[in-house]
C-alpha cells in the first residue's frame, strides 16, 4: 500500500484523516510538533515530533520514509488570533509550508494534498462559492493559506510537484468509529463551544447579530470531519493515479446561521444553550457556503453527514464522554 506522511496529524482533521488512512491500509506516518495537537491522537502510529520549519530534519524523514505522498495539515487556524498576531500565522502556516516544499523537492517527493480554507475567498460576491471565485482574504489566516496556494502553482510549473488543494468550510463533528473529536486549546469552533456551554451552564459568546443575514448571525457550511477525511483520501488517490493538480471546495453546500446551530444543539441535547452576544469578530464574513460540485463530480466524493442534527449528535457523544 502507498506510504503517506501526514503533517499536523495530531490535530483535529489531521488525526481523523490519519486514522481513516490506517483503517484503509495505507502506511501512515505522522509529523507534528504537538503545539496545538495531542499526543494521544498519534498513539500506534510511526511519529516524529518536529516543527516543519526544521527543514533539514524534515528532509531526512522524507528521504528515509520513501513516501509516495504528503498530506499537509500543520497550521494554526483561528481567524481572531491571526488578526491579533499575524506574524505568528505567516511564520507557522506560510513559513512551515515553504519549508515542507523545500524538503519535498530535495527528497524527490512530488505529490501533496494541502489543507486550505474557505477564508481565501474573504467576503464572497455570491453564494454558494465556486472554486473560481475571487480570492480576497480578509484575515491574516486566509492570506497565509493564499500564499501557499500560489506557491503550489509555481511548484507545479517549475518543479513538477502535483497538488490537490482542499478549501475547507467549517469542519465539525466526531468520528463514531474512533475516540477522536474536537479538542482545540483554546477552543474556537462553534459546535464544541455550544456543547461546553450546555455541559457547564457557562454562557458562550456569539460574535455579532447585526450581519446582513435573516437572523443577523453568520452563516457557515458545516462539513463533518469524517466526510472531510474521505475527501483527503480521494485526493491522494487522484494524485497516486497520476492526476493533475486541482483545487476543490470541501463543503456540503448548505449554510446554517449561528442561531440555527444553537437550535440544532438544543434539539440534540434536550437542553437550552446559555449564550450572550458580543461584538463582531474581526475577519468574519457574513456567509460562507460551498459549491462542492467539482469535488463530487471529479473525485466522486459524496458527503454522508448532510443533516446538521446528525453532525451535532456525533459531537455531543464525544463531548459527553470527555465530560465524564
Amino acid at each position: 500500500m502507498p506510504r503517506i506522511l501526514v503533517t499536523g496529524g495530531a490535530g483535529y482533521i489531521g488525526s481523523h484523516t490519519a486514522h481513516l488512512l490506517r483503517r484503509r491500509g495505507y502506511e501512515t506516518t505522522i509529523v507534528d510538533d504537538l503545539s496545538r495537537g495531542h499526543a494521544h491522537n498519534v498513539e500506534g502510529f510511526p511519529f516524529h515530533r518536529l516543527n516543519l520549519r526544521d527543514t533539514a530534519a524534515l528532509t531526512a524523514i522524507l528521504r528515509e520514509g520513501s513516501f509516495d505522498a504528503v498530506i499537509h495539515f500543520a497550521a494554526f487556524i483561528a481567524v481572531g488570533e491571526s488578526a491579533q498576531a499575524p506574524e505568528l500565522y505567516f511564520l507557522n502556516n506560510t513559513g512551515g509550508s515553504f519549508s515542507l516544499l523545500e524538503a519535498m523537492a530535495t527528497a524527490g517527493i512530488n505529490r501533496l494534498v494541502f489543507s486550505s480554507t474557505a477564508a481565501v475567498y474573504g467576503t464572497p460576491e455570491s453564494t454558494p462559492i465556486p472554486e473560481d471565485a475571487r480570492i480576497a482574504p480578509v484575515s491574516p489566516y486566509g492570506e497565509s493559506k493564499v500564499m501557499v496556494e500560489r506557491a503550489l502553482e509555481w511548484m507545479d510549473r517549475y518543479r513538477g510537484l502535483r497538488s490537490v488543494v482542499l478549501r475547507y468550510f467549517n469542519a465539525c463533528g466526531a468520528d463514531p468509529e474512533s475516540p477522536l473529536g474536537e479538542e482545540h486549546d483554546p477552543e474556537t469552533h462553534l459546535i464544541p463551544l455550544l456543547l461546553r456551554a450546555v455541559l457547564t451552564s457557562e454562557p458562550v459568546t456569539i460574535f455579532g447579530e447585526d450581519y446582513p443575514t435573516d437572523d443577523g448571525t453568520c452563516i457557515r457550511d458545516y462539513i463533518h470531519v469524517r466526510d472531510l477525511a474521505e475527501a483527503h483520501i480521494l485526493a491522494v488517490d487522484h494524485l497516486l493515479r497520476g492526476g493533475a493538480s486541482k483545487v476543490y471546495n470541501a463543503g456540503v453546500g448548505q449554510g446554517y446561521s449561528v442561531k440555527e446551530v444553537i437550535r440544532a444543539v438544543e434539539g440534540v441535547t434536550g437542553r437550552s444553550v446559555p449564550f450572550r452576544v458580543g461584538p463582531r469578530r474581526e475577519g468574519d464574513p457574513p456567509a460562507l457556503v460551498a459549491s462542492s460540485t467539482r469535488l463530487q463530480t471529479e473525485l466522486g466524493w459524496k458527503p454522508k453527514y448532510t443533516s446538521l442534527a446528525a453532525i451535532v449528535e456525533t459531537a455531543w457523544r464525544f463531548a459527553s464522554r470527555q465530560a465524564r
